[in-house]
C-alpha cells in the first residue's frame, strides 16, 4: 500500500530535515520553495574572490545532522564533514580588555580568572549550572511538543517540573548572571547568549543560562565548506531519499476542506496532499496561506525577536587579532537592547560580531585577505529609514573597529555586500525580518510559541524557527523531528 503524500512548504533547514525524516519513513514527500535553491536563511554570498555564509555562522549539536543521514541508512562522514573549534570566541572591550575564550571549560575558566582577577570556580560553577539547566529542560521543553497533554505524563517531564524553581524560569538572565558572576564584563559576556534567540538579557528568563553549555559543554563546530554545506548535504540526502523539490514555486495558499488539509495551491495549480508541513514563518503563513482559517492572534501578536544588519566585507589585509568568532562589546549593553526592543532603533555604540570563516577555510578569501561577516543586532523592519541607518551604522562600526584594533579598516575593504531586515523579510518570508520568530523576552514565551500542529485543521503541521521549540539551527532541527514523530 502506498504511503500518504506530504507537502512541505519551504526548504529552510527545518523543511529539509522534515522532508528527510518523513521520506526515510516511507512517505511520499514534495517540497515547494519560492526561491531557486534550498536552505532558507542558510545561504552564501560571493563577490570577487570572497565567499561568506549569509546567515547563521555558529554550528552546535552536529549530531542532529548526523542522525538524519543514519536514519536514511547512510554514513554521515561520507557526505557531511565538520571540525570542532579550539577557540569559541575572541572578546574585545573598548578599554583594551581582550579575552580569548578557549573551547575547553578548564582553560576558559583559567583565562577568565587571569583576565578579571576572579576565582576560576565562578566560571566552572556557572557552566555546571548551565549544563544542569540544559539537561533538565531539553527533554521537557525542546525535544517534544509542549502542546500535547500526554507529554506531561512521563518521568522526565515530572522531574523537570519538580526542578523548575532551580531552572531560572522565574528570574531574569541578567539578574542571574550578576548574582553568579559578579564582574560586569563577565556578566556582559554571558548576557550575550540571549541574542542566540534574538532576545533581551534584561528581560529574558534565566533559563537561557542553558545556552553556553552548547558551546563549552557540547562544542562549537565549523562545517567543511561553510554553513551552506549543511543545507546542501541535506538537500542532496532528501533527493536520494526520493523527495521531489519544486523551486521558484511560491505557495499561494494551503487548501482545506471540512477541517482537514487537502493540499496547496502554487502558481494557480492545485497539488493534493494528505499532510502539509508549513516551514514558513507563522505570521505570513496565517495572513497569506491560511486566510480562510481563524488565526491565533495572541500567538501572532507576540513581540518579535531582533533582526540583523550585516556587512559582508572582503578585506585585503590579515588581522591576526581575529578568530573565526569575534565580539566587540558596546559600553552600555542595557541601552543597546532598550533601543532595539522598545524603540525600534539602533544604538550609536552597537555590539559588533565579526565572523571570519577564512580563518578555518582559507579559500573563502584570496591570499593575504580575510572575509569579514560584520553583524549588529537591530530591530525588525517596521518602516524605519534603513538606507540612512545602514549608512550611519557603517560609519559607527568602522570607527569603533579602527579605534579598538588600532589600525585602518576602511581602506582595506575591497568589496562589500549588505543584508538588512527588509531583504531578510523579502527573501525568507520572516515577518519583519526577525531572525528567530517571536522573542523570549518573558517567562511564558516558550508556551506562547505556535504549536507544531494545528488544533483546527487536521493534517496541518508547522516547523521552523517561528514555532516550538524556537529559532536557530539546533531548535529548527528539533522542530522537524517533533513534526515527523507527530505525523508518523
Amino acid at each position: 500500500m502506498e504511503k500518504p503524500k506530504v507537502i512541505v512548504v519551504g526548504a529552510g533547514i527545518a523543511g529539509l530535515a522534515a522532508a528527510v525524516r518523513l521520506s526515510a519513513r516511507g512517505f511520499r514527500v514534495h517540497v515547494f520553495e519560492q526561491n531557486p535553491s534550498a536552505g532558507g536563511k542558510i545561504a552564501e554570498v560571493k563577490s570577487m574572490d570572497y565567499r561568506w555564509d549569509a546567515g547563521p555562522s555558529l554550528f552546535t549539536l552536529p549530531e542532529q545532522v548526523d542522525e538524519l543521514f543514519r536514519l536514511s541508512g547512510e554514513e554521515p562522514g561520507m557526505h557531511f564533514k565538520y571540525k570542532q573549534l579550539d577557540t569559541v570566541c575572541h572578546y574585545f572591550w573598548d578599554d583594551g580588555t581582550f579575552l580569548p575564550a578557549p573551547a575547553d571549560e578548564q582553560a576558559f575558566a583559567s583565562r577568565v580568572a587571569e583576565t578579571f582577577q576572579l576565582n576560576r570556580n565562578l566560571v566552572l560553577n556557572y557552566l555546571k549550572k548551565s549544563k544542569f539547566i540544559y539537561d533538565t529542560t531539553a527533554p521537557v521543553f525542546l525535544d517534544q511538543s509542549l502542546h500535547k497533554l500526554r507529554n506531561y505524563l512521563n518521568l522526565k517531564t515530572l522531574k523537570g517540573i519538580i526542578r523548575m524553581p532551580r531552572l531560572g524560569i522565574f528570574s531574569i538572565l541578567n539578574d542571574t548572571n550578576e548574582k553568579q558572576l559578579r564582574h560586569p564584563k563577565l556578566v556582559q559576556l554571558f548576557n550575550r547568549y540571549a541574542t542566540y534567540n534574538g532576545s533581551d538579557p534584561y528581560r529574558a528568563p534565566g533559563v537561557l543560562q542553558s545556552i553556553p553549555h552548547l558551546e563549552f559543554g557540547r562544542g562549537a563546530f565549523f562545517p567543511v565548506g561553510g554553513m551552506i554545506s549543511i543545507a546542501r548535504s541535506l538537500f542532496e540526502l532528501a533527493q536520494r531519499n526520493g523527495v521531489k523539490f519544486h523551486f521558484n514555486s511560491p505557495v499561494e495558499s494551503i487548501e482545506t476542506k471540512s477541517g482537514k488539509v487537502t493540499g496547496i495551491l502554487s502558481q494557480s495549480d492545485f497539488y493534493e496532499a494528505d499532510y502539509v508541513v508549513c516551514n514558513s514563518d507563522v505570521v505570513p503563513a496565517y495572513r497569506k496561506l491560511l486566510r480562510k482559517e481563524k488565526a491565533p492572534e495572541k500567538t501572532l501578536d507576540q513581540p518579535r525577536s531582533s533582526s540583523a544588519l550585516i556587512f559582508y566585507w572582503g578585506m585585503d589585509q590579515i588581522y591576526n587579532e581575529l578568530e573565526m568568532h569575534n565580539i566587540f562589546f558596546s559600553n552600555d549593553y542595557k541601552q543597546e537592547f532598550e533601543l532595539i526592543h522598545e524603540g525600534g532603533q539602533i544604538s550609536t555604540d552597537p555590539t559588533i560580531y565579526i565572523n571570519v570563516t577564512s580563518a578555518y577555510q582559507p579559500d573563502d578569501a584570496p591570499a593575504g585577505g580575510m572575509n569579514w561577516f560584520v553583524m549588529i543586532n537591530v530591530p525588525g523592519n517596521t518602516g524605519q529609514n534603513w538606507d540612512a541607518l545602514i549608512h550611519s551604522s557603517r560609519e559607527v562600526i568602522i570607527h569603533k573597529l579602527e579605534k579598538r584594533l588600532g589600525k585602518s579598516v576602511r581602506k582595506h575593504i575591497v568589496c562589500e555586500e549588505i543584508l538588512d531586515p527588509r531583504l531578510i523579510e523579502a527573501r525568507t518570508s520572516s515577518f519583519q525580518g526577525s531572525l528567530y520568530g517571536s522573542s523570549s523576552n518573558n517567562r511564558y514565551a516558550a508556551f506562547l510559541r505556535h504549536a507544531n500542529f494545528s488544533n483546527q485543521v487536521g493534517g496541518l503541521y508547522f516547523c521552523g524557527g517561528s514555532v516550538h521549540p524556537g529559532g536557530g539551527i539546533p531548535l529548527a532541527l528539533k522542530s522537524a523531528k517533533i513534526v515527523s514523530e507527530l505525523i508518523s
